[in-house]
């Protein structure tokens, strides 16, 4: 089964250290039980539990110290660091985020070229300490080019540290933060590292309602050595955006973890509830919003699993998964939005009672494609991948499931941010001949319709230049993208057809809805307009299909799980 059901953990590893470690997490969360989380949530409880059971069994130092800088069994492996991800989520957003800050701190660290502060990361890592990425600035949010984090030279070789940074997660409580900020004398980015518990450390205030801490806190005269620089200059630079990339890539992750476990609690709840004379899950409207929310669902976790396999095999020559990795960002998050809106609709006022999970998953899914640039970004990111994508394919080497137990070396050596527009993508055709089905088939039809459209009916400067008009295509050409990879990986997962094809009727209903969206603006012009209406397709309708997918994939799931109480 692609979902996550931590009562029947099933997920194969190459090495058992690993699976000892999801199943530790398992316990730990099914052990404190559901009232005591929900209870724990009321109140903003800072998680000290969880942040204990971290460094009794060495988590963090497992699985975020680099092979070179830890013991036996330390690496940073991203294909079970995504399972990781998934499990924290899956119980709540809070543990989540202080993993995902700590990633984000360590970025820069491990990007860096201080073998001093690296091997200082891996003591703390190993004494189970978090970390936080001092970047963003409440008057300039993540735009780097703006910061007025200052670090200014003195007489004896030291710097003063000048300046506040805003929303940092795991700022109230981190040995090292890795703060960005400009030298005054040259101007030069860097990036140095700053202790939570020093006197010139003003930690001022806690800028969420949860039981996460999210910092803003202000340097005053604080004293940074040489030996305390991580970079400077373009390699600073590289740092920030190179981490951002790393870490934006988990939030897809999160947004999975969230959805499956509400996935459970409404269908248990709806399956079980009779209206009517009839049980909730009989009602045709139902099914259809279940079997959508199932499809997407498992649609997000076969992107996700997928965009894991190109980083991991990424390389100076193939930088692929710099459009794969902000797709997960961008629509795996909104996807995750849309799973929960479905479910809602189905248990209506019950997703507010203040026992369910689905009242944590209602209010922290809206998070995810807000954090680490916002969807507009990365829609804006993704764009200038889309030439090259769809008319300039290059050969690779096939790439299969990549989950050996090795580190991810390139990650933390990934160079200059330049050159985007550079990178070359293998023929997305390939994945689309995969199958023969009638959704897919559809699904072709408007993807070359959008194709004519750029070529025949080219967007002109005055477009190219319209944010409004570009975000609307870019939600079709990430479609098309998202459509590849889920199709590569339902082939390497042996997801049977009939689920494949149901997956595709949502994702031709979507392309259609962009389509439409596109046709409205203002800017559209009657070429553009002809095409677009073309490109609004039903999809093709199987009631046997369908009732396949509701009995066998989605209403099987009915009880399966249910968190300890």
């Amino acid at each position: 089964m692609i979902l996550l059901n931590p009562k029947q953990h099933s997920r194969p590893y190459k090495d058992e250290e690993s699976r000892q470690i999801m199943q530790k997490t398992i316990d730990f969360f099914e052990r404190k039980g559901k009232a005591k989380l929900k209870e724990d949530d009321r109140n903003r409880v800072w998680y000290d539990d969880l942040l204990e059971f971290i460094k009794e069994n060495e988590l963090f130092y497992k699985l975020l110290t680099p092979e070179k800088y830890g013991e036996e069994g330390c690496r940073w492996d991203t294909w079970r660091n995504c399972e990781f991800n998934e499990i924290l989520a899956f119980y709540g957003l809070h543990y989540w985020y202080t993993w995902q800050v700590s990633i984000l701190g360590l970025g820069p660290i491990w990007m860096g070229s201080n073998e001093t502060q690296k091997n200082r990361a891996a003591k703390l890592l190993k004494e189970g300490h978090v970390f936080a990425f001092g970047l963003s600035e409440r008057d300039h949010g993540a735009d780097v080019y703006s910061t007025e984090m200052s670090l200014t030279p003195q007489p004896d070789g030291t710097y003063r540290a000048n300046g506040e940074k805003y929303y940092i997660g795991n700022g109230n409580i981190a040995e090292m933060v890795s703060t960005f900020g400009k030298i005054t004398d040259s101007d030069d980015y860097a990036f140095f590292v700053a202790n939570y518990g020093h006197k010139n450390y003003e930690l001022v205030k806690n800028v969420v309602n949860s039981q996460s801490y999210v910092a803003d806190f202000k340097l005053n005269d604080y004293p940074v050595s040489e030996d305390e620089i991580l970079s400077r200059g373009q390699e600073a630079w590289d740092s920030a955006l190179n981490t951002v990339n790393v870490g934006k890539y988990n939030l897809g992750w999160a947004s999975i973890g969230i959805c499956t476990h509400a996935f459970y609690e409404a269908l248990n709840h709806a399956a079980n509830r009779i209206l009517y004379g009839m049980k909730v899950t009989d009602f045709p409207h139902v099914k259809q919003m279940f079997v959508d929310a199932y499809t997407r669902l498992t649609a997000m976790k076969l992107f996700a699993l997928r965009a894991s396999d190109y980083m991991r095999t990424a390389s100076p020559d193939d930088r692929r998964y710099l459009l794969y990795n902000p797709t997960v960002k961008m629509k795996v998050t909104t996807q995750g939005e849309e799973v929960i809106n479905l479910l809602w609709d189905v248990i209506a006022a019950k997703g507010f009672e203040k026992d369910t999970y689905f009242e944590m998953a209602a209010r922290d899914i809206r998070a995810l494609p807000k954090l680490e640039g916002t969807v507009h970004v990365n829609i804006a990111l993704i764009v200038k991948f889309m030439a090259n994508y769809f008319f300039n394919p290059l050969e690779y080497p096939e790439i299969g499931r990549v989950d050996q137990p090795t580190n991810d070396d390139f990650l933390f050596n990934q160079g200059p941010t330049r050159g985007l527009g550079k990178i070359r993508f293998h023929d997305y055709a390939t994945a689309y001949n995969l199958y023969d089905l009638p959704n897919i088939s559809v699904f072709k039809e408007q993807i070359d319709l959008l194709k004519e459209f750029l070529m025949a009916a080219t967007p002109d400067k005055d477009q190219q230049r319209d944010t409004d008009f570009l975000l609307s295509l870019g939600e079709m050409f990430t479609l098309v993208v998202y459509g590849q990879l889920i199709l590569e990986n339902a082939k390497i997962y042996g997801l049977e057809e009939a689920l494949v094809d149901q997956i595709f009727d949502f994702m031709v209903r979507d392309f259609s809805k962009f389509a439409l969206t596109l046709y409205g603006k203002a800017s559209t012009s009657e070429a553009q307009m002809g095409y677009l209406q073309k490109m609004i397709k039903k999809p093709a309708v199987d009631a046997s299909r369908f009732n396949k997918i509701w009995n066998e994939h989605v209403l099987a799931l009915k009880d399966v799980y249910e968190m300890n109480p």
